[in-house]
């Protein structure tokens, strides 16, 4: 009997999910347990198994198109066995296509022992990718090159991210090392692997086209998203400004105790805690807009930006108030490495009542954020600069002290001013006398 593969439900309130690739043609024999394709929801691509081994058939959606959830996407034959009449009649798929990676260069540097190999497998030495001294190939690449080329293509250690890309740069996932966990490619690989593009002079004396960046899957949604917030919220900012000395000289007291790295207390883990003692003398910031009421959430799941190649996720920090900052560290880590890892769960992402946007690392002092909705309130963080300070004494001595700002987006069908500018002075309180934190 022929056994139906349906669209996955991963999530308690998901609706449908976004096919961004077959990973196996129609007609191809596989085995059960293999991906079959790639389908994106909330922000996280999904591999969809073979439930069972015999012969994919009867796929009835293209790369692209929304399917609500159990929904049948195609079946599982057995040799001999025919399709259920009501699937016989389905819209043509067209093969999937691999098309060989361009050459990045004619100019490839190889070890000695490394040309036999090249010589006796028929290599092109241009698809090796070395890890040798300055980019020389040596024995061993050609070797693990070797071993990817025998791996069926369904088989490939790759992220969905960096089988999307490779489809898109046209690049053979099977020349290339991969970076993550136990050579899992990541998308950073294909995008590294891919030749110097050319540019496309556009007709009509537009502007020359670098890249096609498909709309689909995160990047949709991404923009769905943010166009509703700014579209359907009336976001009113305010910025504060925060002395961080007490803080960094609290963190750098507690790290000098803590031995395991993942568990070092990092400046964004304090503001997550002192956000949370924030929040529960303002509960009004951890609310969403409902229609015709707004819901005031007694959870402060916190979520954490994280910026991924594909666009920015979300990862929730579940019960936030209600764990230590070195609890909160170690979480942020998990977080951030399975974010970076594509290994993210829907629960991971759903949930979240307040979120946090970190850009300090990269140096920015200030920035606005749009909220990330149905919340109704979102802080953004620059970053920790020196600035010199009038001291709060009557000679106003002027001292140097490490300064931070924060900005505060909130929806002001939600909270007035006042509410939102209660909420930032109580961060700064806390921060400026972190002693509560711990």
């Amino acid at each position: 009997m022929a056994k139906e593969i349906i669209m996955p439900k991963f999530g308690f309130t998901q609706e449908n999910s976004e096919i961004l690739e077959w990973l196996k043609k129609e007609g191809e024999k596989v085995e059960k347990g293999d991906p079959i394709a790639v389908v994106s929801t909330d922000k996280i691509s999904m591999e969809v198994e073979a439930p069972e081994t015999g012969i994919l058939s009867g796929i009835s959606h293209k790369v692209g198109e929304i399917v609500p959830v159990t929904e049948i996407i195609a079946y599982i034959l057995q040799p001999g066995e025919a399709l259920p009449e009501a699937s016989s009649k389905k819209p043509e798929i067209a093969p999937a296509k691999v098309e060989a990676a361009p050459q990045v260069s004619s100019i490839v540097k190889i070890s000695p022992l490394a040309v036999k190999l090249i010589e006796e497998h028929q290599i092109n030495a241009a698809e090796l990718t070395g890890t040798g001294a300055r980019g020389q190939v040596s024995r061993k690449d050609v070797e693990d090159f070797l071993a990817r080329r025998s791996t069926p293509e369904g088989k490939i250690k790759a992220t969905p991210a960096a089988r999307r890309v490779g489809k898109e740069l046209q690049v053979d996932l099977h020349g290339i090392t991969g970076s993550g966990p136990e050579g899992r490619i990541q998308a950073t690989d294909v995008s590294l692997r891919k030749a110097t593009p050319v540019i496309q002079k556009a007709p009509g004396g537009l502007p020359g086209v670098l890249k096609e960046i498909p709309l689909i899957g995160m990047r949709r949604m991404i923009a769905d998203n943010m166009a509703r917030s700014m579209r359907e919220a009336p976001h009113m900012t305010l910025q504060i400004d925060v002395q961080m000395d007490a803080v960094e000289a609290l963190r750098k007291s507690a790290n000098e105790k803590i031995t395991e790295k993942n568990s070092r207390i990092s400046a964004t883990a304090v503001i997550v805690k002192a956000v949370t003692l924030a929040i529960k003398k303002n509960p009004i910031v951890n609310s969403q807009f409902a229609s015709e009421k707004i819901l005031v959430f007694s959870d402060i799941n916190i979520g954490v930006a994280t910026a991924l190649e594909e666009g920015l996720i979300v990862p929730v920090i579940h019960a936030a108030d209600q764990r230590t900052v070195s609890q909160i560290s170690i979480v942020l880590n998990d977080l951030a490495l399975r974010a970076r890892e594509n290994k993210l769960k829907p629960e991971d992402l759903a949930n979240g009542t307040f979120t946090i946007s970190n850009l300090g690392m990269f140096g920015i002092d200030r920035f606005t954020a749009i909220i990330n909705p149905p919340q109704s309130a979102i802080l953004a963080v620059g970053a920790i600069k020196r600035q010199m300070v009038p001291d709060d004494t009557e000679d106003q001595v002027i001292r140097i002290k490490k300064m931070l700002t924060f900005t505060l987006s909130a929806d002001h069908r939600v909270m007035d001013g006042v509410q939102a500018a209660y909420f930032l002075a109580e961060l700064r309180n806390i921060l400026e006398k972190p002693e509560e934190l711990v």
